[in-house]
């Protein structure tokens, strides 16, 4: 699964940081409730975005089981475990941090995303890697008119579009399908996930007489529910396209 938000850029956080997560947070592997917690913490390992630790007393039908191997973990350094629900067992799975990690810690674990089968925030699904407090995604109906071009090839004019704003990303216009053209689009199994707008429903390619330009577009049918505004709609990367915005030719982001 390709990931947009590997190239979120860092926030200024210090690597480190702890802070109280304000919601109920959840975990499940095979189907069963690994940990449910109103004490989770952010915590920092890396500038872009947190993880969550959890206190290993919220543990349900989770269960540690300790491998013997610790290593450094950004915040501090931590234990390696494996974690056991039910049958599964997910080796590598959860890392409790040492004494030297920052104290609000102590007796916390932080889980590898992957090794779970679902994370919510009280009843909603979070994808990829905790949302962060301080990135904020919006939208907003715009009156701009986008065109599109690569290689001289029109793919896309439209009278409005749908702006997303995204903290740290280059702002993204959505499109209504009727104003992509579709016939010179290659739909290819490209799936993405992103914690503050979902999954991804389609993404297509254009082959034009110069090359092929791989996944430049793509659209979510079902975002989260802070951007159903571009539900169903077609944006293309900026980095990867001539984007004319009411008839200016934008710079290509970076």
């Amino acid at each position: 699964m390709a990931d947009e938000s590997v190239r979120y850029p860092g926030l200024i956080v210090p690597v480190g940081h702890v802070e109280p997560v304000p919601r109920r947070v959840r975990g499940t592997v095979g189907g069963r409730i690994a940990f449910d917690t109103r004490r989770a913490l952010y915590v920092w390992e890396r500038r872009p975005y947190p993880q969550f630790s959890i206190p290993v007393e919220d543990l349900v039908d989770g269960t540690l089981v300790d491998e013997g191997h610790s290593e450094q973990r950004g915040a501090g350094s931590a234990r390696r475990h494996s974690l056991r629900v039910g049958s599964e067992l997910r080796a590598g799975a959860a890392w409790v941090w040492a004494d030297d990690a920052p104290e609000p810690l102590h007796g916390t674990v932080r889980f590898e995303w992957v090794a779970l089968d679902s994370w919510f925030e009280e009843d909603e699904l979070v994808f990829v890697h905790p949302r962060s407090p301080y990135a904020r995604v919006d939208t907003r109906r715009s009156s701009s008119s986008v065109r599109v071009e690569v290689d001289g090839v029109v793919l896309a004019d439209a009278p409005h579009c749908v702006k997303l704003f995204e903290t740290g990303l280059p702002t993204r216009y959505y499109l209504d399908p009727p104003y992509v053209d579709l016939t010179r689009l290659r739909p290819t199994d490209t799936v993405s996930s992103c914690p503050y707008k979902g999954t991804t429903s389609g993404y297509w390619s254009f082959d034009s007489e110069v090359g092929a330009h791989e996944d430049i577009a793509w659209a979510y049918d079902h975002p989260t529910n802070q951007v159903d505004g571009v539900a169903g709609m077609i944006t293309f990367y900026n980095e990867r396209v001539d984007l004319y915005v009411d008839g200016a030719l934008l710079p290509r982001a970076r």
